[in-house]
């Protein structure tokens, strides 16, 4: 006596495989129509930040960093040393963004299937790396010139403060637009984001000193910069760390990806689940799928496959386009050796 067919459930159009249960939570976001063949249509693989955004910010850190190490010579000012230093390691991070934002646009090759996507995670990695060598340095600095405070001339401090500030207003209003883009695009604005905070902090400092004469106003002023490195630098390291390590992306949440699955008409069991992220923007989902056997004989694994993308594309936070599922019988399992 033969297997029973594999029924097509009736709530989808066209004889297919019932959906994952439950409505999309808060976040998620629909994907536009399948194509008639069954398809997503091309994945973008683009985007590691506008490099001509880029640039401009680049541009004015740099200008701002020439001339306060100019003025921090004249005056004797270590907050001002100090924030030039951070807008060195600032145009080295946006330098690294740059290159980063250049080689993330190259299309894929047989040997890198990705392209260089995850040059920005690179990149990110060496800014937190030098973010917290410089913190190092200048809390250093600074506990040495609250010991023995030098003198340090306020009006130079204030005038190069201000121009610090105003510099860093422009970037910020040039890489506000795409921060939210990618980790590379978030981390350059970050780098600005900062240097305007260290600027206020010489700006806060030239005034202590020129209405009170406390001279250990600067280094208070270069401490509070290089505090401010610090959780910016682990923040960075944190989230280039997981990407590199290939964690499951934070907003995905695996256990729930799993009874989605499982809720779909005729999926038996799902094994091997397995997600990372390759870049900004860039979730990947594997999975094995066992399905009952008359599943494969009558043509309708193909039906549960779309219901299984549409889930993993529709009703979660992060937007998985990149998913591949192996759909198997239940008997394949024994002749999986690698362990898992």
């Amino acid at each position: 006596m033969s297997a029973s067919p594999c029924a097509p459930c009736p709530a989808r159009p066209g004889g297919r495989a019932t959906q994952c249960q439950g409505p999309a939570p808060a976040g998620a976001t629909r994907r536009g129509p399948r194509d008639p063949h069954g398809g997503h249509g091309p994945h973008s693989h683009g985007g590691g930040g506008s490099p001509r955004r880029i640039g401009i910010a680049l541009a004015l850190t740099l200008s701002v960093m020439a001339a306060e190490l100019v003025a921090a010579g004249l005056t004797g000012s270590l907050s001002l040393l100090a924030d030039a230093g951070h807008m060195l390691t600032d145009s080295a991070g946006l330098v690294m963004a740059l290159v980063a934002a250049r080689l993330s646009t190259r299309p894929p090759t047989g040997r890198s299937t990705w392209g260089l996507r995850r040059a920005e995670v690179l990149g990110a990695a060496a800014q937190a790396g030098l973010l917290g060598a410089v913190g190092a340095i200048v809390a250093v600095r600074a506990v040495a010139d609250l010991i023995d405070p030098p003198q340090v001339a306020p009006t130079g401090m204030l005038v190069m403060g201000a121009v610090g500030l105003a510099a860093n207003a422009v970037g910020l209003l040039v890489l506000a637009p795409g921060r939210g883009s990618s980790l590379n695009a978030r981390a350059a604005f970050l780098e600005v984001l900062n240097d305007a905070l260290g600027s206020l902090g010489v700006i806060g400092a030239a005034l202590v000193v020129m209405t009170t004469g406390w001279a250990r106003a600067d280094a208070v002023a270069a401490l509070i910069i290089a505090a401010l490195i610090a959780p910016r630098a682990l923040m960075l390291l944190r989230e280039a760390a997981s990407v590199l390590m290939e964690r499951a992306p934070e907003e995905l949440d695996l256990t729930r990806v799993r009874a989605h699955m499982l809720s779909v008409e005729h999926v038996e069991e799902v094994h091997d689940l397995h997600a990372w992220t390759v870049a900004s923007g860039l979730p990947v989902l594997t999975a094995h799928v066992v399905v009952r056997d008359e599943c494969l004989r009558d043509g309708h694994a193909s039906q549960i496959l779309h219901a299984l993308q549409d889930c993993v594309g529709e009703h979660f936070p992060v937007r998985v386009e990149h998913a591949t599922f192996q759909i198997e019988p239940a008997g394949h399992r024994a002749h999986e050796h690698l362990p898992h």
